[in-house]
């Protein structure tokens, strides 16, 4: 990170004593994450993401395309993350720099390789046409807690997502369009979510989400991806060791807030869709599509 982002020695000796003593700079309690905020756009699979003062945008896109060689029965989902100097002067242009490649691996373990998303669902044709479906991560500011704030808006936004209805006949495809037929959601199998625990003074001391400032003084890091049932992934940066019955510690509280945070996107996205349901639209459509 250029010097010109690095705290000062008297910033990090302050935040380092206060957090010895259990405290944090912003009042929360060391287990406590900043606010989250969830808003979706006009557009199906839009999303923006708030924790604290980081800001991300998620933007879901599905097109048609021919299945990879040796998964002739699936679709194809790719995660493509951006982070620009407009979040943080920390960031350079055109040369991804550690941290997001890390992020970039980190969302990849949680999200597609622990198959949140049935691709088999995403097959049209096999071993000929299915949906290639991206989600672009654009981190518009950055200040700290940037793995468990992407984990969060990408599947808020999947499960907003809706791809088009299409109807198979033979060898010809038809895409309709939003007029024609109500959108599809996607079949998503579970929701991981990343929580990132930060270690310092030799682990004697661990919080979740640290801020910018935070992220600056740990010795180490532990990310937790876990859903409404278990605990999917586990990625430790740094080399502070972390005893059994803390990890168990941590591992138990991961599956709570991962609950918590689940409970108020599925309170986002009930309230998104009352709002799109005007004087009965969506149910109008649906009758329109069973006849």
């Amino acid at each position: 990170m250029p010097r010109g982002n690095d705290i000062s020695n008297v910033e990090r000796n302050f935040v380092l004593d206060s957090l010895a003593q259990g405290l944090r700079v912003d009042g929360r309690g060391i287990h406590d994450f900043r606010k989250i905020n969830v808003n979706f756009g006009t557009e199906y699979g839009s999303a923006t993401v708030t924790l604290g003062k980081t800001r991300i945008l998620i933007q879901i896109s599905a097109e048609v395309t021919k299945p990879l060689e040796d998964r002739k029965f699936d679709g194809v989902f790719t995660i493509n993350t951006e982070l620009s100097p407009i979040a943080s002067a920390s960031f350079d242009v055109g040369r991804p720099s550690e941290q997001e490649v890390i992020l970039g691996r980190i969302l990849e373990k949680a999200i597609r390789q622990s198959r949140a998303i049935d691709t088999e669902a995403l097959c049209i044709i096999s071993g000929a046409k299915c949906w290639s479906i991206r989600a672009d991560v654009h981190v518009l500011d950055a200040d700290g807690g940037l793995i468990d704030a992407s984990c969060i808006g990408i599947m808020a936004a999947l499960r907003h997502f809706r791809r088009p209805e299409v109807a198979v006949n033979g060898e010809d495809v038809t895409i309709y369009t939003i007029a024609e037929r109500t959108p599809v959601p996607l079949s998503i199998m579970h929701n991981p979510v990343c929580l990132t625990f930060s270690f310092y003074h030799s682990g004697d001391s661990v919080v979740l989400d640290a801020d910018g400032r935070e992220e600056q003084c740990s010795e180490a890091e532990m990310i937790l991806t876990a859903n409404d049932f278990e605990l999917c992934q586990i990625a430790k940066l740094g080399g502070v060791s972390v005893e059994p019955t803390e990890m168990l510690k941590l591992s138990m509280l991961a599956l709570t807030k991962a609950k918590e945070i689940n409970a108020m996107i599925s309170q986002k996205l009930a309230e998104d869709t009352t709002k799109r349901d005007v004087a009965g639209l969506i149910g109008e459509l649906s009758a329109e599509n069973e006849r």
